[in-house]
């Protein structure tokens, strides 16, 4: 194979990969978020939430460990944007939680 043919190869390779990757980016990351929307939200009876002491408003939560400010959209584990309705939580797979809500794991954000 000349160097010629052999540097044809690899920018076809770049160009294949490079599309394929931009398609697999826009094709699984539509339905992720289409799919945020639709989890049901956690119950209260849940075990892992009654483990957390998860509560769906921080306010009103009576654990000690509770600071004031510290709710479900500015923790670690709530991977949804928005601030005032619900959104996927790391810790309960398959269920959202109210972005005021709040448990015992709450994590602050790194900015």
């Amino acid at each position: 194979m000349s160097k010629e043919n052999d540097i044809e190869s690899r920018r076809h390779f770049l160009k294949i990969a490079a599309g394929t990757t931009a398609a697999a980016v826009v094709m699984g990351g539509l339905p992720r978020l289409a799919r945020a929307a639709d989890l049901p939200a956690v119950s209260p009876t849940d075990p892992t939430a009654k483990a957390l002491d998860y509560v769906e408003d921080a306010t009103k939560s009576t654990n000690p460990k509770y600071k004031a400010g510290d709710v479900c959209h500015n923790c670690q584990f709530y991977t949804a944007t928005n601030t005032t309705g619900r959104g996927p939580c790391q810790l309960f797979p398959g269920k959202s939680v109210n972005a005021k809500g709040w448990c015992v794991s709450h994590t602050p954000k790194k900015a």
